[in-house]
């Protein structure tokens, strides 16, 4: 197969050039990546090539020149009489004097490529952007017409242009045609090719052809060297490299690569300061990776040196060319073209993650748009900006646990002196009415971050219509349409229904139950989800009557030891737990506020059945993802057919290059708040803000908000066994007793401890798990130390502050395999 770019102006001829897929060069000044890849093409309707590192268009006009001869002729060695100016080889082999480009005889100067900064015409007719200086037009052996150099510019059709390059968009002027061509003549005897980085160093204002060997250095100045680590990136690092410049340049509408101690560097940003532009400036000398930057920076634009500029993904060039471009008016034509797309990058879903990314990218300078829509539950509950976290998720969760544990304090209260005697009770109405005014607040000052951030957020839910749009449809209905260049999709997971006779009429989720109206009274909850248990949990704290249908294990996924003493926790609270049973079927005995309904379920470890009277059947049996009307399909971001979520590179990018995921929608992700947030705040970092920070999902803390709270951090027992085999393991743990609870009289071995090290790497902690009061704050503490390469020894090094529930794990010395008793007598 091979790809033909063919490049037109109105007043021309067109002037093409031919390469085949995996050719490791191309005729200058034509260039893409390394390989061009047609299984990765995708074209637009301006001829755009996109996804292959840097798309260039290069074209002439097809007037003016040392002689008009053919004007399509891209032949090597048909320059001056024959090809002129209009040829790649305006100075080969037969060009002399004014007919070809210069001097000498058969080379004109420039190896047989005729490159002098003209390309077969005057050096300022041919320069990155068309420079218009007389210093370029009257270089020795640049031309034959100082005065072409002097007047010619970027889109002036006196003289063929040559060598501008567009990253990510055609010129304006000039539009790309596709075909295929036969094959194309091979390269003549004058033209020498070279690895990038050796050989001949290119002119510091003119771009030299990847593959090519440049021009020798002008008289008087002495060649450069290699640039400063050139050679020494692998080709995977080079790969990541190359795509974060290429994000950084089309994210940015200016962006300068300088070193701070470079006096041309300095006269550029000066320039655009006094034009009251800003600039997106990465000063090399100031960056770990300013070595591997600038190698890659001149394998995409061939040039070694710096400043070099980009204008709107235009490569203007040093400091010569951006100067010679702020006369000829050329730059301020580039700073005030349109944007390609309405915006830089729009956010589909308004959680936590999806947030955290859109103001990330704001206030690196980029122009944002948030798509958010909830679509109401089948109780027809619906909530504002902020995901499910602020809404229907933790922060509410939490809230309703802290309301728990208060009724358990106040039962402890007595032990402790406390007197009272009105019986006391709880009020539903005003506990919901007091998150929900704090939900409100929460999710108001989401809009309000946003809007002072310039963040444009659209009520709308969005929906892929083709590539780079995507349709926005408000609750009325009316539409809109909108374009970035590109899309971070974020929007979580709601929860699934049974798929039973009335569970949509008649059941609740937790979309539904921090917001109810009333009490729910007696409750089934069915599932054994860490949401499922925390709602039991706190429902059962606040004194109603809690039963949880179980069909398999408690809390899948999670150290299952931990796991059932959970579970005998909260009995010992008077939740009641009915295993390997699910309901087949919701029926209504009664309406009302809560009303009645009847359950029937059935063994999923036999033929039994049963029958249960509750006042309301909450589900929580696991959570899909948002992902099917999205109009994925239409542009081809891959989805798990059979779990419906997105998988991801490394970086959070899908199949789609353009496209990227956060949150919960991510395909063998954790699926917790912090983790979206972290992960959204560093993608738009390395989207517009060169940065390379990637997020870590190893060793995530989280915390079961149960009434005895469950946190852990790393391997589950299970999983460690998996990876590290049993025999290499050295389990530690311990049974203790709270201080608060021995004057309340409370048990003295419910409470657990316990930690998983690998014997084989120093007996490093690779599991945390504990089972106490504010085991969330625990856990957080000694997650970070894990991330430290945390060791047992360090552990036992460490003083315990006491006396507190984290103190225990500074003791710790009972191993399981020793059999040794851990129960407590004492605190």
């Amino acid at each position: 197969m091979e790809i033909r770019v063919e490049v037109s102006s109105s007043r021309g001829a067109p002037l093409g050039t031919t390469r085949r897929p995996g050719d490791p060069a191309v005729r200058a000044p034509y260039r893409a990546n390394k390989t061009l890849k047609p299984d990765t093409l995708h074209f637009v309707k301006t001829g755009r090539v996109k996804n292959c590192g840097v798309s260039v268009v290069y074209f002439a006009c097809a007037e003016g020149g040392a002689g008009r001869g053919r004007p399509a002729a891209w032949r090597r060695g048909r320059g001056g009489a024959e090809g002129g100016a209009s040829g790649v080889g305006g100075a080969n082999a037969g060009g002399r004097g004014v007919s070809g480009i210069g001097r000498e005889s058969g080379t004109g100067r420039n190896r047989g490529r005729g490159q002098w900064r003209g390309w077969g015409e005057h050096r300022g007719g041919a320069s990155v952007v068309g420079g218009a200086s007389a210093r370029d037009g009257a270089e020795p052996g640049a031309g034959q017409n100082r005065e072409q150099g002097e007047r010619s510019g970027l889109h002036s059709h006196s003289a063929p242009q040559l060598g501008v390059w567009f990253l990510g968009r055609s010129c304006p002027c000039h539009t790309a045609v596709l075909a295929q061509p036969p094959p194309p003549p091979p390269p003549s005897r004058a033209q020498t090719f070279s690895t990038p980085g050796r050989g001949s160093s290119p002119s510091r204002r003119l771009g030299n052809v990847r593959g090519a060997a440049g021009p020798p250095s002008p008289p008087g100045r002495r060649a450069r060297p290699p640039a400063p680590g050139a050679g020494r990136l692998s080709g995977a690092a080079r790969e990541e490299l190359r795509r974060r410049l290429l994000g950084l340049i089309e994210g940015h509408r200016v962006v300068i690569f300088s070193k701070t101690y470079c006096p041309h560097s300095t006269r550029v940003k000066e320039l655009f300061s006094s034009l009251g532009v800003d600039c997106n400036i990465l000063e090399l000398d100031q960056v770990d990776e300013g070595a591997g930057v600038q190698e890659v920076l001149s394998e995409i634009t061939s040039q070694r040196t710096v400043p070099s500029v980009f204008v709107n993904r235009v490569h203007v060039g040093g400091c010569d060319h951006t100067f010679q471009a702020h006369q000829s008016g050329l730059l301020q034509q580039l700073l005030q073209q349109d944007p390609a797309y309405d915006y830089d990058l729009i956010v589909i879903g308004g959680g936590s993650g999806g947030l955290s990314c859109a103001q990330e990218a704001a206030v690196l300078g980029r122009k944002v748009m948030v798509l958010d829509f909830v679509v109401p539950s089948p109780r027809g509950t619906a909530w504002g900006l902020g995901g499910t976290c602020v809404n229907v998720g933790c922060i509410p969760k939490k809230l309703m646990h802290q309301a728990a544990l208060l009724g358990q304090a106040l039962i402890d209260s007595r032990k402790f002196g406390w007197e009272y005697s009105q019986q006391v009770r709880h009020s539903w109405a005003t506990m919901t009415e007091a998150i929900q005014s704090h939900v409100g607040s929460l999710s108001w000052g989401h809009r309000l971050a946003l809007r002072e951030k310039a963040v444009t957020y659209a009520n709308a839910y969005g929906e892929f219509v083709e590539h780079h749009k995507v349709k926005a449809t408000n609750e009325k209905g009316q539409e809109a349409l909108y374009t970035a260049a590109k899309f971070v999709i974020a929007t979580g997971e709601r929860p699934r229904y049974l798929g039973i006779p009335g569970d949509r009429e008649y059941c609740i989720t937790s979309d539904d139950l921090f917001s109810l109206p009333y009490c729910p009274g007696a409750t089934l909850v069915v599932g054994a989800s860490y949401v499922a248990l925390e709602c039991a949990g706190f429902l059962a704290g606040l004194g109603l009557e809690v039963t949880v249908m179980v069909r398999s294990v408690l809390l899948r996924g999670f150290d299952q030891e931990m796991a059932e003493k959970v579970g005998a926790s909260m009995q010992q609270l008077g939740v009641r737990f009915l295993r390997k049973f699910v309901p087949v079927e919701v029926q209504q005995l009664e309406r009302g506020l809560p009303g009645r309904l009847k359950v029937v379920a059935k063994s999923t470890d036999g033929t039994e059945t049963m029958e249960g009277i509750y006042n309301t059947v909450l589900l929580a049996i696991g959570r899909d993802s948002c992902t099917k009307k999205l109009g994925l399909e239409k542009i081809g971001v891959n989805v798990s057919e059979k779990t419906g979520k997105i998988p991801v590179n490394d970086e959070e990018q899908t199949s789609v290059p353009y496209v990227y995921a956060v949150g919960d929608v991510l395909e063998g992700k954790p699926q917790l708040t912090p983790v979206a947030v972290q992960a959204g705040k560093l993608l738009a970092r390395r989207l517009f803000g060169g940065r390379s920070e990637k997020c870590d999902y190893v060793s995530v803390p989280t915390v079961v908000f149960t009434p005895l709270e469950y946190g852990c951090c790393g391997c589950s027992e299970e999983k460690a066994g998996e990876v590290y085999q049993a025999e290499n393991l050295n389990v530690y743990h311990t049974l203790f007793w709270p201080l608060e609870w021995t004057v309340a009289g409370r048990d003295n071995n419910t409470c657990y401890a316990k930690i998983i090290c690998n014997k084989l790497d120093n007996d490093r902690v690779i599991g945390f798990h504990v089972l106490g009061p504010n085991a969330g704050e625990i856990t957080q503490g000694f997650a970070a130390a894990m991330k430290c390469g945390l060791t047992k020894q360090l552990l036992d090094d460490t003083i315990g502050i006491h006396p507190t529930c984290g103190e225990v794990f500074t003791t710790l010395e009972i191993t399981k395999a020793s059999g040794l008793d851990i129960t407590q007598k004492g605190c």
